[in-house]
């Protein structure tokens, strides 16, 4: 038996009770295509399996954002999903090159980040687990998507404005300075199409800031079905999946979303966070002097945050939990807001400690997380060869 199933058969089961619950309570906003057949003059529905990609960046311990927003979501999609249908996640290496990055830190962050994921709970045996930069074929499909994007598709994108004012630490786009842009930056959203395309994937579970890097990829994917024809059409338009994720502020600068490069550490809460640390940082959380609690995005972003964040962790409506603490203060509201962050990483920190000590296990997930990535997208790169003429 190899290293990797003996790990996977003598893993604990040290996700928290309250983690348990999100997973087995919450579910996930399925867009699932469908086809009618006739049989016996009745008509049956049968859903499509469905191609799933999303990536991540290694750029650093994930936060609260990052877990509510992004990774519980997809292992709900991986325990909602049907038999027949693919999930596919990847660290997308390349994409935080389009930033500087030092090369010691992004190499233990590539491998922290592959301990994340499998701490939360994606498995390597449903999912394909791998790191980007180990499948060629996303650059391969990056340089020919390139090719057919014209430059005022490109111009129309705004990510990068807002990664470049993240990274300077900006106040908003308009303080960014465009001679900071590099080509890499600026075409990043094709090499996301890429990988996407590259899969020939049907669903991507996204933020709401990056629906418009998937219009792109849609348009993408029609172009070269349009001008490099073949029997059928060879790339789907993939649909943006819409998840029931909570948008986590900065407990700083509620105007803003939580941020790992904002130079204020109390500013997000990091899944290697001790308890202490996170009752300190909800303690100092930005709220208002207004009496009462109540959810007003608007006016009181700081008290709707933690409200936000507590409704996510306990998987209730936010007005529900808002309309508990009408009566109480801001102390209230915080000390249950650090009770159940903690409830909830508590399970996957541990898990994460674990394992990002074993590291010739996580060498040989990425390994054979990139095996099969690089199965399946050979044969589509094989087709995309032929069609262009470079065969």
């Amino acid at each position: 038996m190899s290293l990797f199933h003996q790990h996977l058969r003598r893993a604990p089961a040290v996700l928290s009770s309250a983690w348990r619950s999100l997973h087995s309570r919450q579910t996930v906003a399925r867009s699932i295509t469908t086809t009618s057949v006739a049989q016996n003059g009745s008509q049956e529905v049968r859903a499509r399996p469905r191609v799933v990609f999303s990536g991540i960046q290694p750029t650093g311990i994930p936060h609260l954002g990052n877990l509510l927003g992004a990774l519980l979501n997809w292992v709900k999609l991986q325990r909602d999903a049907s038999p027949e249908d693919q999930l596919i996640y990847s660290i997308v290496g390349w994409h935080a090159l389009t930033l500087p990055q030092d090369p010691k830190a992004l190499s233990v962050a590539r491998r922290d980040m592959l301990a994340v994921l499998l701490a939360v709970g994606l498995d390597p045996n449903r999912s394909v687990i791998f790191h980007q930069d180990e499948n060629p074929h996303h650059a391969e499909l990056a340089w020919i998507l390139n090719c057919i994007t014209p430059m005022g598709k490109l111009r129309r994108m705004t990510t990068w404005k807002s990664r470049l004012a993240a990274s300077r630490n900006a106040r908003d786009d308009s303080e960014v300075d465009e001679s900071l842009l590099n080509a890499g930056l600026f075409t990043y959203p094709v090499l996301q199409a890429a990988d996407i395309l590259a899969y020939r994937a049907t669903h991507v579970p996204v933020g709401e800031d990056q629906q418009q890097h998937i219009e792109l990829c849609r348009d993408l994917a029609e172009s070269f079905n349009r001008t490099f024809k073949g029997k059928r059409a060879l790339f789907p338009l993939p649909q943006h999946v819409i998840t029931s994720s909570c948008r986590v502020l900065s407990l700083r600068d509620p105007s803003s979303k939580m941020s790992k490069s904002s130079p204020d550490l109390n500013s997000r809460i990091l899944l290697t966070d001790t308890p202490a640390q996170v009752r300190s940082k909800i303690r100092s959380a930005v709220t208002d002097s207004t009496l009462g609690i109540t959810y007003d995005p608007e006016t009181r972003p700081g008290a709707a945050n933690l409200l936000s964040i507590l409704a996510a962790c306990t998987d209730e409506d936010v007005q529900v939990v808002a309309a508990r603490y009408a009566d109480k203060g801001h102390g209230d509201l915080k000390g249950d807001v650090a009770e159940a962050v903690e409830e909830l990483i508590k399970g996957p920190r541990a898990e994460f400690e674990r394992l990002r000590q074993e590291t010739a296990y996580l060498e040989e997930v990425a390994k054979k997380g990139a095996e099969k990535a690089r199965a399946l997208t050979e044969p589509v790169m094989k087709e995309v060869r032929t069609r262009i003429g470079l065969v």
